[in-house]
């Protein structure tokens, strides 16, 4: 194995100077029992379904059609579409939606009828902090093969990212943008994050989903949180240019607690083999580093900081843009996928996956790679598309102008 595990900030947290005899014990085994089980090796397929798309900002996962499967939805540039499975046949949702790019898209069965609802955001210039943006809602035709009917919606400039979240009193579509109202190079008045009720009424009105954010610039991915135990919906986990922040049950209207300081431009969570949380990120926005940050089993909007276990696994990224934390290995516990895009043409752009080193997740090393110098990552997923267990990347490329599934052959210890 090619190891690139660094250290960064300051020491991981520190194990208690004294520990029960058992439960010392039962650390010292899980160790073991780690340092000998042998990971398989990561063995993937690649299809290209579209060779011909134009950035592919963003894409998501879900039956559009009701049949059972999970389908593909993409964000290309001018063009929403979808490719069904099994076959990925395309088909346009939504084209020429406002004069610039669509950038954004969320996808997610809401009334329980097996169909997604699907929400996308638009008018993408990153430069214009007054008049740009979109939001739109797709209805749906009775045959969803064919063109769906948009419902544009108030909208902040610089609409960037998307989810459908599960809320105490129902759904919301939390839209996420790029920067404040009036921002200046990273700086000024602070995003909004705002929730959009759903159904959406003629009365309806998008309202900010949290209390007292903090000011946050260049909020560029979130991620959702499940629901736990004494929670009332998912929570947020924001990566920002001030670092990593959670909203607890934002329907709530929350106040948001700091889990890291450092910029961070992508943001996942997953699960330690010793059943700690831990977060990656790609630091700092369109940055080089991989990242992972090691915390309690505790929600993440406990109060803890988290900083001072940071933990640099990979510092070569050239534009890093996309982000998982998935078992693509079978192994019980969470890897990490990290894809990037380059800077230039001929730059080499790929997909990477890294595993824990210990149980603690302390270490970390590089275990495959995904994809070498076919996708120019601009974003990526990971779901098993065809039930058998082991889940596929899914990943779109912006300057290879292709979506492609990497479907998921590691052999079943």
């Amino acid at each position: 194995m090619w190891a690139l595990t660094r250290r960064g900030g300051e020491a991981c947290l520190a194990e208690p100077r004294i520990m029960k005899r058992s439960a010392q014990f039962a650390f010292l085994l899980l160790s073991a029992s780690f340092a000998s089980a042998a990971l398989p090796a990561l063995k993937v397929r690649p299809q290209v379904i579209d060779a011909q798309i134009k950035i592919g900002y963003g894409l998501a996962i879900a039956d559009v059609d009701g049949d059972g499967r999970s389908d593909i939805l993409l964000a290309d540039a001018r063009q929403i579409v979808w490719y069904r499975a099994p076959k990925w046949e395309k088909f346009v949702m939504a084209e020429n939606l406002t004069e610039k790019d669509n950038v954004c898209i969320a996808a997610r069965d809401l009334d329980g009828d097996g169909k997604a609802e699907v929400a996308v955001g638009a008018e993408w210039n990153p430069n214009d902090t007054v008049k740009s943006g979109a939001v739109f809602l797709l209805d749906a035709p009775a045959d969803r093969t064919q063109r769906w009917t948009p419902r544009r919606l108030p909208h902040d400039p610089t609409t960037h990212r998307m989810h459908w979240v599960r809320m105490s009193s129902g759904w919301t579509l939390a839209v996420l943008p790029l920067h404040g109202r009036g921002n200046r190079n990273g700086e000024g008045e602070g995003v909004r994050v705002l929730g959009y009720e759903w159904p959406w009424r003629a009365t309806s009105a998008p309202v900010p989903l949290a209390s007292d954010l903090p000011p946050l610039h260049l909020t560029h991915n979130f991620d959702l949180l499940p629901s736990g135990s004494g929670q009332p919906g998912e929570s947020l986990l924001i990566a920002a240019k001030e670092g990593v922040l959670s909203i607890d049950a934002p329907a709530n209207r929350s106040s948001p607690q700091r889990v890291t300081a450092p910029p961070a431009g992508e943001v996942r969570r997953g699960a330690l083999p010793d059943g700690a949380r831990f977060i990656a990120t790609i630091e700092p926005m369109h940055g080089n580093q991989v990242v992972v940050y090691r915390g309690a089993a505790t929600q993440f909007s406990s109060g803890a900081d988290w900083t001072s276990s940071r933990l640099v696994v990979d510092e070569s990224l050239n534009q890093g843009h996309g982000l998982a934390a998935a078992d693509l290995l079978g192994a019980g516990y969470d890897q990490v996928v990290a894809g990037w895009r380059g800077t230039r043409s001929g730059d080499r752009v790929g997909i990477r996956l890294y595993v824990p080193a210990d149980p603690a997740g302390r270490e970390w090393r590089l275990h495959a790679m995904v994809d070498d110098n076919t996708m120019a990552c601009e974003d990526l997923k990971v779901a098993d598309l065809d039930g058998d267990g082991r889940p596929e990347v899914i990943a779109a490329g912006r300057a290879s102008h292709n979506v492609v599934i990497y479907w998921n052959e590691t052999p079943k210890s």
